[in-house]
């Protein structure tokens, strides 16, 4: 074969010299892959079993130099360029069609200084590596909910999880970045260093360039905790919900909940009997003192008839993979969600009819608890904004069969389309799916869409990073 298929940046095909593609390949340390190679089908698969996209070109890179080489590559050859770290994303655009996508599973590594209390992790790392190295020491940074996601996507979005009523979004606890530029430069950005870059990586996605190393803060933490989830039948649903609200309301900063609708799954701790029927459930964490948090949350384990509980003390790992069981590799997912000021009667009314009508056993209507240490800090703080939201509601249509793909679709839909009436009108990027990834933009960034244009200018003027939720430069 004497030239390979490739994709530009603009979605038009043109044939890229073989020569050339042999010269990348001795130029890299890790594995190049091309769509007949052993191990590319595994490489390009995404957590979205929705997304089927075939890159002309994968590279597993096993080090910096080899994100600079791929990334000047694309460049210089006007190749379309994606990059994925846990492909976790619900738009699925860690892969492209035709393009070079960077594969940054080989780069997981994390370094913890417990005296200073700060991580580096590998811009391919997940969240679980990071947690497990942490724990070693009695710290943690605050990321999200599940596992196996990448911590790339989730801090460059904003991020939030248990930890983020008491230490705000992950980007807010990140100290430094380590970023191959659109020129193939290597570049730190930190308060004190290229400020700007530093401003719009903390919510602007991957917009910007490669990062390959992240430097959080750790707070001291467990590695017991007290936390994980208590169910009731639906008929319940409604006393829950007031539930869930009175305790919201009432909760410290180390406290953060978690309400879901759901159809029980056959799970050991719940009932036999309420298997495969709607549940209402409430996930809790406390990060502060475990003697406290059993106090605090025990009205919760008493509540009414729980038909299952297993909110207790325990590592703080198992609670961050509490949810992973969940979210399979390669189902089929489709979500929409709004951030909310405050949770409403008639909020809980319209998601508990919506509830009530899902169409997937997999599929959830999901309620998180935000504010306190978020919106301590100005909008304007850093690119990810949305710091006056009191909560997010997720509609997560998930099955299994493409010939479901319609209804489950339909009801996320018509969810969405009822429940936005409570939205603040701005939306959490890290949840916007693949159509909404060009339309939502504005409600995602508010206000701070026009100074993210200007750092893209300054940063990435011709776009090559543009498989992401995109921010065009400005003019």
């Amino acid at each position: 074969m004497a030239a390979l298929s490739v994709t530009d940046r603009d979605g038009k095909k043109f044939d890229l010299d073989m020569a050339r593609v042999d010269a990348l390949r001795a130029a890299l340390r890790g594995t190049l892959l091309t769509p007949e190679a052993p191990g590319y089908d595994e490489s390009r698969a995404l957590w979205n079993g929705m997304i089927d996209r075939r890159p002309a070109l994968i590279v597993r890179c096993l080090g910096v130099s080899d994100v600079v080489t791929c990334v000047n590559f694309a460049r210089e050859h006007g190749i379309a360029l994606s990059m994925k770290g846990g492909g976790h994303n619900i738009a699925g655009l860690a892969c492209c069609d035709g393009g070079l996508m960077l594969d940054f599973c080989n780069m997981r590594g994390v370094w913890v200084d417990s005296a200073l209390r700060v991580a580096h992790a590998q811009g391919g790392c997940l969240l679980g590596d990071v947690d497990r190295e942490t724990q070693l020491h009695g710290l943690a940074a605050p990321l999200g909910f599940v596992s196996l996601t990448g911590i790339a996507g989730l801090t460059l979005g904003g991020g939030f999880g248990y930890m983020s009523r008491q230490y705000g979004w992950t980007s807010d606890n990140v100290r430094s970045m380590t970023v191959v530029t659109a020129h193939g430069k290597i570049v730190r950005a930190s308060e004190k260093e290229n400020a700007d870059l530093f401003w719009g990586l903390r919510g602007g996605g991957g917009n910007f360039g490669a990062v390959v190393d992240i430097e959080y803060s750790l707070y001291p933490l467990g590695p017991e905790i007290f936390g994980g989830a208590v169910v009731w039948r639906a008929d319940s649903t409604l006393e829950v919900m007031e539930l869930f609200r009175k305790t919201a309301a009432a909760a410290p900063p180390e406290l953060t909940l978690v309400l879901v609708l759901r159809i029980a799954p056959p799970a050991p701790w719940i009932d036999k009997d309420v298997h495969g029927k709607p549940i209402a459930m409430i996930l809790a964490c406390h990060t502060g003192k475990v003697a406290e948090a059993e106090k605090l949350l025990a009205p919760i384990k008493a509540f009414g008839k729980p038909v299952g509980d297993m909110m207790q003390r325990r590592p703080y790992v198992t609670q961050q993979n509490l949810l992973d069981a969940t979210q399979p590799k390669g189902r089929r997912y489709y979500w929409k969600s709004e951030f909310v000021s405050s949770f409403e009667p008639e909020l809980f009314a319209k998601l508990k009819e919506h509830g009530d009508r899902l169409q997937s056993p997999h599929s959830a209507a999901i309620l998180f608890q935000l504010g306190g240490a978020i919106g301590k800090l100005p909008d304007s703080h850093s690119a990810v904004g949305n710091r006056g939201t009191g909560g997010l509601f997720n509609i997560t249509a998930a099955w299994d069969a493409p010939a479901d793909d319609a209804k489950n679709v339909d009801w996320a839909r018509k969810a969405w389309q009822d429940l936005k009436q409570f939205s603040t009108g701005g939306t959490y990027v890290n949840f916007l799916n693949e159509e909404e990834a060009g339309e939502r933009i504005q409600d995602a960034y508010g206000g701070n869409l026009a100074r993210l244009a200007e750092i893209k200018r300054a940063w990435d003027p011709d776009n090559l990073f543009r498989m992401n939720k995109n921010i065009t430069p400005a003019r």
